[in-house]
């Protein structure tokens, strides 16, 4: 058994699309549209898990989303060879970052905002 696909909601579906293809470098796998269903993948693995922008368009959700941030707590964690690196590409892009990448422990990691109501850890593997 695999994971084939997991989702973060999103309070715009078709806006998230655009920042996780435009600015965070991810690739269509699915879009429609008249649904509200877009899916990216990571160009890095192409064949790895589908990530649905789930649309945060009732009140579970909502609160769920709006819980976890108002924490400071991520919503989902992305992996990368190197933070520092990718923190000055996205930062150069205009992307919103809680703090700069910090190192303990569990290695190098930093927030970021992804404009559509979710904190996302950037961490180092």
């Amino acid at each position: 058994m695999r994971i084939k696909m997991c989702s973060v909601h999103v309070n715009d579906p078709a806006a998230a699309f655009d920042f996780y293809t435009s600015v965070l470098g991810f690739q269509e796998l699915l879009t429609m549209p008249e649904h509200q269903l877009y899916v990216v993948k990571s160009p890095e693995d192409p064949d790895g898990v589908g990530l649905l922008l789930e649309p945060s368009d009732n009140r579970v959700s909502q609160k769920y989303a709006q819980g976890i941030r108002s924490l400071g707590l991520p919503a989902i964690v992305f992996g990368s060879p190197d933070v520092r690196a990718e923190y000055e590409r996205l930062r150069a892009l205009g992307v919103h970052f809680i703090g700069e990448p910090s190192t303990d422990a569990s290695g190098t990691s930093v927030l970021f905002d992804d404009t559509c109501g979710n904190l996302i850890q950037l961490h180092e593997d």
